[in-house]
This record gives structure tokens, sequence and C-alpha cells, in this order.
């Protein structure tokens, strides 16, 4: 059985949301209320050119459960959810986006299956109104592939939108590398899992952050962040073409000595020639985004730098017990420890032994 809840953290990086954010709020009030759980907002501004800052601001100075991590720039989605999570102080921990698509009005249910014993509670998509044709194919395909490619099953249709137990946030934070595929971790840590169906509404402000080209380079960083199986299939690949290349040529040089016809066919072989330096080329991109993300793993950058931190009241005063698990207060220190400077500017994030935990 899930522990119980004494305070649920609500997790939403934000870029450019100045005009939803006072809904969005309003909405998870309207919606946590009426279960009586204590909860905070975590919200993480990443690098907005807006007046998003501003809004946060005056709904902290009116709210007393409102977190705000402030970035020093922007750092992408995938690492301002890293940092709402990692400065998240409740039992459970709900990651959603500020631009409603998600509905706050499934947090109870996800509550409810938390509470029955799940330690991840996923939001599956059976519908996403206001995305165009394209985007829902892409998005298929793109879940299909990382089906077959993954290590470990990716749940087709599913986002961000969650709920998590404070073990399974730990264990995320414990995985200590800077290409950060969020959905790719979710399911690599496992636990007990259940889908919630829900029909994704368009956005309620705004327009989407996402180009096509960013959800193409994002496909490429999960694909080669979560698995190494394209690596494997230039290998095939090379292994094919080098057994086809052989048996072509030896075919030939039977052909020659028995009948005696000359090899003709210039621009055959012109294009054998672009053929193979197209695949060459393909392998070495390939080899170099894995050669670009070991390189940058190497640095060992800091994930994000933090401009300020602005605790809610329950934040505030639950957030030793969680400085003392996740960013190594001395005096609950073990004597070894393996350091993971990748989720803090400020800090070093040690990996803690079940005994050296304070909570």
């Amino acid at each position: 059985m899930s522990q119980p809840l004494n305070l649920v953290s609500i997790v939403c990086p934000c870029y450019n949301e100045e005009d939803g954010l006072n809904e969005f709020v309003s909405k998870i009030g309207q919606v946590m209320k009426p279960t009586g759980q204590p909860y905070e907002i975590v919200f993480v501004n990443d690098g907005s050119t807006d007046g998003t800052l501003g809004v946060m601001r005056a709904l902290a100075a009116a709210e007393r459960n409102i977190t705000i991590v402030n970035f020093s720039r922007n750092f992408g989605k995938e690492i301002a959810l890293t940092a709402g999570l990692c400065h998240a102080t409740g039992d459970a921990i709900i990651a959603i986006d500020a631009d409603l698509q998600d509905p706050p009005n499934l947090i109870p249910k996800f509550i409810e299956k938390y509470l029955d014993g799940y330690d991840v509670v996923y939001g599956r998509r059976i519908e996403r109104q206001g995305d165009s044709w394209l985007k829902k194919a892409t998005a298929h395909g793109f879940y299909r592939v990382m089906r077959r490619l993954g290590p470990v099953p990716l749940p087709e249709n599913v986002g961000d939108f969650r709920l998590m137990s404070r073990r399974t946030v730990d264990a995320l934070m414990r995985l200590p590398e800077a290409h950060r595929f969020m959905k790719g971790l979710f399911a690599w840590v496992g636990y007990r899992s259940c889908a919630v169906d829900y029909v994704r509404e368009p956005r309620f402000s705004g327009s989407t952050k996402w180009r096509y080209g960013q959800l193409l380079n994002l496909s490429i960083e999960g694909i080669t962040s979560f698995t190494t199986v394209p690596l494997r299939l230039t290998t095939y690949l090379g292994f094919f073409i080098a057994l086809f290349a052989f048996a072509g040529g030896a075919f030939y040089l039977i052909r020659t000595l028995l009948f005696g016809d000359e090899v003709q066919g210039f621009p055959t072989l012109f294009l054998t020639i672009l053929l193979l330096g197209g695949v060459q080329l393909i392998a070495l991109g390939v080899i170099g985004e894995y050669l670009g993300r070991v390189f940058n793993e190497t640095k060992r950058r800091p994930l994000f730098l933090i401009d300020e931190i602005s605790w809610s009241e329950a934040g505030a005063t639950r957030r030793k017990d969680r400085d003392a698990f996740l960013f190594g207060i001395p005096s609950v220190l073990p004597e070894t420890t393996v350091p993971n400077p990748a989720l803090m500017g400020e800090t070093v994030l040690p990996l803690l032994s079940a005994e050296n935990r304070t909570r």
C-alpha cells in the first residue's frame, strides 16, 4: 500500500505562459480543495521572455503554497521538469503543463489510484484535440519506433502528465545522465503503474512552443539517449552491404573468367559509389550523435543554474528533510558517496543508501 499523503506537489514547467497561469492555479484549486489534501505548486520558469515570472510572483504573494524556481536562462522542458521534481517536497508528485491541455480534474483520480497502491499513475490520451493530423501521425510513428527500439516498453500516447510516488521521484533523481529523455526515464524506473484515459483538450491560451523541427530534434534526442539500437542497426547494414558487394564481385569475376564478358556500366558504378558514400555518412552521423552525448556527459556540467528560488510555506518547512536526502548535508552523508553533479547548479547530489535517508 502507498503511504498516506501529507502533501501533494504539482510540478509545472513554464515557458512564456503568462496568459494561462491564473486560470491554471484557479483550476488546480478547484480540483484540490474538495479532496482535502494539502498541496503545493512548483513553478519552474524556464527562461521566459514575457511576463511569466511576474505572474508567478503575484500568484505566490496571494497563495502561500507556490514555489518558484527561476532559471538563469532557458534550459528546455526536460530539464525544467527535472528541476521541478528536484524541488518538490510532497509525498506524491504530479507533473502537468500550464496550458491546460492535460485536465487538472483528473488529479483526484490519480490520487485515488495512488492510495490503491500504485507508484505511477499516468494519463493516456485517447484523443488529441487541437493537434494536426501530421502531428498525430508523427507522434504515433515515434511511439511505435520507441517501443521497438527501447530497452523497456514506452506507453503509447502518454506524455509527462502523471502522478509519481516519492520513491519513484527519488529514483529518477539518482539517474546521472545530462541528456534526459523524461518519458523514457519514467518508463525505465518501473514500479507499479496504471493508466487513466482522457481526451486532450486544445490549449487554453497562446500557441504551442514546439515546432516540427524541435519535435524532430526531441525524437532524435530520445532515441539516442535511451537506446543504442541505431548503432547496432548501422553495424548490421554495414555487414549486409559488405556481403552484397562480396557476392556481386564474385559473380562478375566468375562470369568474366567463364565467358570472357567485360564488366560494363559506368552509371551503375557511379550510383554504387554514391550509395556507399551516403551510407557511410549516415553511419558517421549516428556515431557522431552518440559521441556528442559522451562528450557532453564527460564535461559534468550541472543540468541547470538557478537565479532565485521562492519556497512555498510547506516547501520551506519540509525542504530540510529533502535537502538532507538530495543535497548532502555533511552530518548525514555516508563515508563514501558517488557524486551526481547533474541536477543542481549550486550543489552536488549524492547517492545515499537506504539507512542514510532522513525520510
